[in-house]
């Protein structure tokens, strides 16, 4: 008879599976590692995906007496390399280990998750990127705005925001969290709304409930309101972060000391950019393949908080005039003087991540070699603020630091000067910490002296030379004698193990001997654990004052990245102001430039722009003259100005800008099914409905996704608007290839017409790449073509097509003038003798036969130009 499902099941299901898929129940879309002896192992659809990701070997395991299971696994030593490769890989991770100790236990072992590790959770070093945080978002979603909140867990920063899609999706656009928390029933409301290349995770309904995130936060931080946060008010953004902690307590994350409170983001704090601008800047990422990003080129921080630092600052430029001119100030005492900025620099290259190793204190991650690496930077933080207190505007950055001396005292005075990088592989504890942890310690170290005492007495006792005293798992110490002096042995001795060449005895004394040192060593191992923790306990107290000085720090390393740019580059300081216009005097691209060959000179280009006389500047130009990039230096030049950074221009005056927009390419979105001018025109719809009196736009080839004539009226028409607008005159630059805009200089005052110039020279463009007034009739896109190895029949054909236009273009002019009608015309062409002189298609057919090279033809290249020629007569 066959067996029921149920029966089939209770076959299959030894103890151990039985315990495995009891817990794999609670978590059902997390990767179990699940601790077997000194494996972890992975089951069924687990082992299969670990396999793939990890590189290790799928087998299969005997589960009872009728059935088999995917098995994957690898040494629990190994869970450090192995770990990091699954997040990396977007999966949440619960690491379930034994909570008992086998030898203890009769029958199976207890098991149960300690940690549960997902991308935005991440502290392993293996899987953070250094000079970038990992940040968990949350997202509370309203009716009229949203609510949003950013954790760094690695870090301890806490951000909260509340506003409109298109403010909640800069924010996303901006922090690039790893993961993001959702409400599980407004899953398509989410995913529409906020799409984005981040791991997901829908969170229950309840969890969402005003009160409960409300007392979470309460209770997390010990207040009674969150006033003091300036969030009280904020009823999406409390809910947010409120998920954000019941996150935290569902994935076993409990010792978060760290985390001390939460920052408000205001949106009118910063210079406001969308995606698109983020994204058409190349600011901190580009869709090119090893292509250079501002951050990459500007990024000369020595630190990981000052990279991740500057990383916030060129996505979150000030509005604060006072801000900038204080970053402005330090930036320029460093640069004046270099041999402080030389000095600065390389004390603080010897600092370590102080932000990510004071968050593992919190949470107990921390390694003994850390702290003291965490005790030689605060030591040398000391030499910083000696070294600053003697320049007057320098000193004052830290005037907020915060003595943490004694965090040194505790560090040095506990943890032994060579500590291993992880416990258990080496002396953890300094000798003189514990009188009792000294006295263990000496009965291990002299243990050692008495083995080599009681060897060399037992072979003088038995006169057996070679006879040696040694340890192993199986049965500990024992005396190893080789088989020729077998007959030697004394009779109270006792056999444990016989090899080829020799056997192997223990005695009384010896298990007398390896019960106190292996008793010794236990206590002692105990002991050194327990005082590590009290350790980490007392720094605990500190983390706030060593929060505050990491962070001093980081701006200091990016304050002095700026001074090391503009020595070396030649930037100048930039006077920013609360005016409306922008004056750049023979600017630079600051990562062309930083990539160009050897020796080529960059051609530098100003720019001036205002609400008064040239609010827009048209500008034309052929394909490759650098006219896009002409528009990007622009708005990198007004962006690093706000950043606090010297700029590469001569010089720089740059009225506070609070967005800048972009519209420069655009590509098709296959995923939605919208074409390149859908794009264009979503992009450029969300510029006009967000326009401020202090807006930078800047506007690339508007219109080409769509016919001429329909491409030329909507660029003109949208020139037209930010012209006229009643309320603001935003300033933009406009680069097109339609030569019609040039008009509009002679209708509307504020529109200025100017070009990117070339010059001809013996049937050859070069690209001049300088900005000068006036408008451009050419774009010699056929001359570009050229330079990209088009093949050479194409080329003269293109050539050849577009003479014939413009010739057409010409005659249709001259019949609109006469008066004559296109068809007598083409009448009177009809009659023409085909080898008449002055005959087009003889001209066209003589210019063919001349530009053949008959030592290069080839019989092929022969027929398909015969062929040309008999299409030419057939269209004659």
């Amino acid at each position: 008879m066959p067996k029921t499902k149920v029966e089939k099941k209770k076959i299959a299901e030894t103890p151990l599976m039985k315990q495995y898929n009891d817990i794999k129940a609670k978590y059902p879309d997390t990767m179990l590692l699940f601790r077997v002896g000194d494996f972890y192992e992975t089951f069924d659809t687990d082992a299969e995906k670990a396999a793939k990701v990890l590189g290790i070997v799928l087998t299969k395991r005997a589960n009872g007496s009728a059935s088999h299971v995917a098995l994957a696994g690898f040494p629990h030593h190994s869970l450090e390399t192995y770990l990091p490769k699954l997040v990396k890989a977007g999966m949440r991770v619960a690491v379930c280990d034994q909570l008992e100790d086998p030898k203890m236990v009769k029958g199976i072992v207890k098991r149960g998750v300690t940690e549960l590790v997902t991308p935005g959770l991440a502290m392993n070093d293996q899987v953070l990127n250094q000079k970038q945080n990992n940040y968990l978002a949350a997202v509370a979603l309203g009716k009229q705005s949203t609510g949003i909140a950013f954790l760094d867990v690695s870090t301890g920063e806490f951000h909260v925001a509340e506003g409109g899609k298109d403010y909640i999706n800069r924010l996303i656009q901006n922090f690039q969290p790893n993961e993001v928390l959702f409400p599980k029933p407004q899953y398509k409301e989410f995913s529409e709304e906020y799409p984005g290349k981040f791991y997901t995770y829908g969170i229950d309904d309840w969890a969402y409930q005003a009160d409960y995130t409300a007392e979470k936060l309460q209770q997390f931080f010990g207040v009674k309101n969150l006033k003091g946060f300036g969030i009280e008010e904020k009823a999406l953004a409390k809910q947010a972060a409120g998920v954000v902690l019941h996150y935290l307590d569902a994935t076993h994350n409990h010792d978060l000391g760290h985390i001390k409170g939460i920052a408000r983001i205001e949106e009118g704090d910063f210079l406001w950019m969308d995606f698109f601008t983020i994204k058409s800047l190349e600011l901190v990422f580009s869709e090119h393949q090893d292509a250079s990003t501002l951050l990459s080129t500007l990024d000369q921080t020595v630190t990981p908080m000052g990279g991740r630092m500057l990383r916030k600052w060129m996505l979150m430029p000030l509005l604060d005039l006072k801000k900038i001119k204080s970053r402005q100030d330090k930036t320029k005492r460093l640069v004046d003087e270099a041999d402080l900025a030389e000095e600065l620099d390389e004390i603080l290259s010897e600092f370590c991540d102080v932000e990510r190793i004071i968050s593992k204190v919190a949470v107990g991650k921390v390694s003994p070699r850390q702290l003291l690496q965490l005790a030689k930077t605060i030591k040398r933080e000391q030499d910083v603020v000696q070294l600053l207190s003697k320049d007057e505007v320098l000193k004052k950055h830290f005037t907020a630091y915060r003595d943490t001396l004694e965090v040194v005292d505790k560090i040095t005075r506990t943890v032994h000067p060579e500590a291993p990088a992880v416990i258990g592989k080496g002396q953890l504890i300094a000798d003189g910490v514990d009188a009792k942890l000294d006295e263990y310690r000496s009965i291990a170290t002299k243990g050692k002296d008495h083995l080599l005492s009681i060897q060399q007495r037992e072979i003088e006792a038995t006169g057996i030379p070679s006879l040696k005293i040694a340890f192993n798992n199986v049965f500990g110490y024992y005396i190893e004698i080789r088989n020729t002096h077998k007959d030697k042995v004394p009779t109270d001795w006792i056999r444990k193990q016989t090899l080829v060449n020799a056997e192997r005895y223990i005695t009384e004394e010896l298990k007398e001997f390896e019960q106190k040192i292996l008793e010794a060593e236990s206590k002692m191992g105990d002991l050194e654990s327990a005082l590590f923790r009290k350790l980490l306990e007392d720094l605990e107290a500190h983390i706030t004052d060593l929060q505050c000085n990491a962070r001093l720090v980081a701006e200091l390393d990016v304050i002095l990245s700026f001074a090391k740019q503009a020595y070396q580059n030649g930037y100048v300081c930039p006077k920013v102001n609360d005016g409306l216009g922008i004056e750049i005097t023979e600017g630079r691209h600051p990562v062309i430039e930083k990539h160009l060959p050897a020796g080529t000179p960059y051609i530098s280009n100003s720019v001036t722009l205002n609400a008064d006389q040239q609010q827009i500047i048209m500008i034309t130009g052929p394909n490759m003259s650098g006219k896009s990039a002409l528009l990007r230096q622009t708005a990198l030049i007004t962006l690093m100005a706000q950043m606090g950074s010297f700029v590469p221009a001569q010089s720089a005056t740059i009225g506070i800008v609070d967005k800048i927009f972009t519209r420069v390419g655009a590509s098709d979105n296959i995923s939605t099914g919208e074409s390149t001018f859908m794009v264009e025109m979503n992009e450029t719809a969300n510029i006009l409905n967000n326009l401020s009196a202090r807006s930078l736009i800047l506007l690339d080839e508007i219109g080409r996704g769509t016919s001429t004539y329909d491409g030329v009226s909507i660029a003109w028409a949208i020139a037209e608007y930010l012209h006229e607008y009643p309320l603001f005159k935003p300033k933009t630059l406009f680069a097109t290839h339609y030569h019609e805009l040039n008009e509009m200089t002679e209708t509307f005052e504020r529109i200025k017409n100017f070009n990117v110039s070339v010059k001809e020279k013996n049937g050859k463009v070069i690209f001049m790449r300088k900005l000068v007034p006036g408008g451009s009739e050419h774009s010699f896109g056929i001359y570009v073509a050229k330079l990209a190895g088009m093949p050479k029949p194409l080329v003269q054909k293109a050539e050849k097509i577009l003479a014939g236009l413009e010739l057409k273009h010409q005659d249709k002019n001259k019949r609109k003038e006469s008066g004559r009608k296109g068809k007598t015309a083409k009448t009177e062409d009809l009659q023409l003798s085909f080898f008449q002189l002055d005959d087009p298609l003889l001209a066209e057919l003589r210019d063919e036969i001349e530009a053949i090279d008959i030592n290069q033809l080839t019989p092929v290249d022969a027929l398909m130009k015969l062929n040309e020629i008999k299409r030419m007569l057939n269209r004659k």
